[in-house]
């Protein structure tokens, strides 16, 4: 009697023990719906994300288009903004006068023209293992066309004197290629200061300066200017850049992930 209670407790170990190593087998989690597919050891290094979902963010946007190819978006812009400005033409419906707060402010000798801009980034960013520095110019698509600059003024300088030539959306042109540095304050009161402003060129995306009600500053971030968390896009959590309103305002040290092609 004794010996058939150890047989059947036996076994039922065994099987109880079966099941759980066969639910904890997989090497990775993954969903349908699932945003992120974390691996088993939770490297933040193999973390791999879909921003397929936030494409749609630019459908319907004049002078941008997308197109998928394998893990790749490539987009076209033609990287004139959507708001009013001083360097606009005289001529050009979309011209205003400055009207902004900055008493320093001085137009610059530059006016906006259309450009031919070519993004091409993965879909599915992670960290990169050698990271790079952002280049001078263009790192990156906001969702209205207008490009990312580099956190530095021509030669490396800081923004101190060239945010004096910041139109009233904080943007303005280098030749003829507009683009924001810091906050584009048109991007944040359309669409709030937590939300989904644009890409870098490494395919992780940018939000406001805030999140969770709070406003963020450089000190909340790390050295590439980002942190990993959920957003409203990303209830899993991604990777993320923020904006905020202190140095460098938009990007560290240089990408977080590997950064794709820039063309124009």
């Amino acid at each position: 009697m004794k010996n058939s209670q150890y047989l059947k407790t036996s076994a039922l170990f065994f099987l109880l023990a079966f099941i759980m190593n066969s639910c904890s087998s997989s090497s990775s989690i993954t969903g349908e719906d699932d945003d992120v597919v974390v691996d088993d050891t939770f490297n933040p290094t193999t973390t791999t994300y879909d921003i397929t979902p936030i494409l749609t963010y630019f459908d319907n946007v004049d002078g941008v288009s997308y197109s998928v190819t394998g893990n790749n978006v490539t987009f076209t812009s033609k990287g004139t903004p959507n708001h009013t400005s001083p360097y606009w033409d005289t001529s050009n419906p979309l011209y205003e006068a400055y009207n902004g707060t900055n008493s320093n402010w001085r137009k610059n000798p530059n006016s906006i023209g259309e450009q031919n801009l070519t993004f091409t980034m993965t879909l599915n960013p992670k960290e990169a293992t050698n990271k790079s520095a952002t280049p001078m110019g263009p790192i990156g698509l906001s969702r209205n066309g207008v490009v990312f600059f580099n956190q530095y003024a021509a030669g490396g300088a800081d923004l101190t004197n060239e945010i004096n030539s910041f139109d009233q959306w904080l943007g303005h042109p280098a030749g003829t290629l507009y683009h924001y540095h810091i906050e584009p304050t048109y991007l944040t009161t359309q669409f709030s200061k937590s939300g989904f402003l644009g890409l870098l060129a490494d395919g992780f995306p940018v939000y406001g300066p805030e999140e969770n009600g709070s406003t963020l500053t450089s000190s909340d971030l790390d050295d590439y200017h980002g942190h990993t968390s959920a957003t409203a896009d990303f209830p899993k959590g991604i990777y993320h850049y923020h904006i905020t309103a202190d140095a460098p305002y938009l990007n560290g040290n240089g990408f977080f992930g590997t950064a794709g092609t820039i063309t124009r």
